[in-house]
């Protein structure tokens, strides 16, 4: 499994317009082989910002580079830079592969979760 996190830090006051741009975009993602999951999470309030984190989750390494490659992709970020004045700087890219992975079976994600 590799795990793909962007971290966004966002003006203050300006939360609900970022959160909106991700709501209203075509990700195509759930067409891409080897697609898992996404999440957009909303974290800490710092001085100046709120952090952000996109995190897929993918089969493969190779699956995220081919999508990276991809007219998905591509279409997914054409207008990447028409919404400057929400971020403080650009985005912090992060890759991982998982080395360990627990599941817990019991555990059923309810339909709120699953949006």
């Amino acid at each position: 499994m590799f795990i793909a996190m962007n971290r966004f830090k966002i003006v203050k006051g300006k939360e609900q317009a970022f959160e909106d741009v991700w709501r209203s975009r075509q990700s195509r993602l759930q067409e891409r082989p080897g697609f898992i999951v996404f999440h957009l999470l909303k974290g800490p309030e710092r001085e100046d910002h709120i952090l952000y984190a996109s995190h897929a989750l993918w089969e493969t390494r190779q699956h995220f580079i081919d999508w990276t490659h991809s007219e998905h992709f591509r279409e997914a970020h054409k207008n990447a830079g028409q919404n400057r004045d929400l971020y403080l700087g650009g985005p912090e890219f992060e890759g991982f592969d998982a080395v360990l992975t627990e599941s817990n079976p019991n555990y059923a994600p309810t339909a709120a979760e699953q949006d």
